[in-house]
């Protein structure tokens, strides 16, 4: 997308990508947020290939790839929801009743054709490619002739970077990556051996033979990575082998961690402060 958003003047479009907003006690996300003094512009991309059927009768999104078909949840649906919660977050927080709010479903790549059940109906106000994304946009600016003033448009760009709250997410379900496919354990700093072994209060390498106290660290900044920031003893003792309880409780204590629930029920949160480096 940014071949496309590179043709938009800097001084007049201002560009917001991946925010997630609040919307009462929930959330709701737009993949690109394009804010304008006279419009906002909700850009939701899909990155399909094949032939892609818009059903608007069941409100689904039907692709048809080698032959074979695959269902997808209407994406027409979710960037409609999406303007109306953009429309009360504007109206609750900025109080601008007047400006339009538009929404495209972009199909990034070129060569992904688009048709519609039932074929008569015209959606190519809703749905485009990316490379006629500019002109979309140039035929917004000129169907409007109202705006906000610059002083409203900052304000609500201020106000949207602060409640912006992003998600956390799994690398593994994002990439597909079952847990058991993760190598478990403390690496050796000196020749990268896994795993190490807890001795003493201390890791040792059984070939090179070197040990180091810290060893942990770069395993646990790993943990927080792949699984997350809570763990409980018991992940602990999983993830770097340690067999005794104890000397996970003991390490725990030692990292000074916060904390939640007692005995068994602890989970404690993983914590790297960014100005601390994490040795390889």
């Amino acid at each position: 997308m940014d071949f496309p958003l590179d043709f938009l003047d800097s001084k007049e479009y201002f560009i917001l990508h991946d925010l997630r907003l609040p919307d009462n006690d929930r959330f709701f996300q737009i993949d690109t947020l394009i804010l304008t003094k006279k419009f906002a512009l909700i850009l939701e991309v899909k990155n399909i290939t094949g032939i892609l059927h818009f059903d608007t009768v069941y409100n689904q999104l039907i692709r048809i790839k080698n032959g074979k078909e695959q269902v997808f949840p209407c994406p027409l649906i979710q960037v409609n929801r999406q303007a109306s919660q953009l429309r009360s977050w504007i109206n609750a927080n900025v109080s601008i009743e007047n400006l339009p709010v538009y929404s495209f479903v972009v199909i990034s790549n070129p060569h992904t054709g688009i048709k519609v059940i039932p074929p008569y109906i015209d959606l190519s106000r809703k749905v485009i490619h990316r490379n006629t994304l500019p002109i979309k946009i140039e035929q917004i600016e000129k169907s409007i002739n109202g705006e906000i003033s610059n002083k409203l448009l900052k304000k609500s760009i201020r106000l949207l970077k602060k409640q912006n709250r992003e998600q956390e997410s799994s690398i593994l379900s994002r990439f597909q990556i079952s847990q058991s496919e993760i190598l478990t354990g403390v690496f050796c700093p000196a020749c990268s051996y896994l795993p190490l072994q807890r001795v003493s209060r201390t890791w040792r390498c059984p070939i090179c033979q070197i040990t180091s106290k810290e060893a942990h660290m770069k395993a646990l900044h790993d943990c927080s990575l792949l699984l997350g920031t809570a763990i409980t003893n018991r992940e602990l003792r999983n993830f770097l082998h340690i067999p005794s309880s104890y000397t996970a409780a003991r390490l725990l204590q030692s990292l000074n961690l916060p904390h939640t629930g007692a005995q068994k029920n602890r989970r404690y949160t993983l914590i790297f402060p960014k100005e601390t480096p994490i040795q390889k």
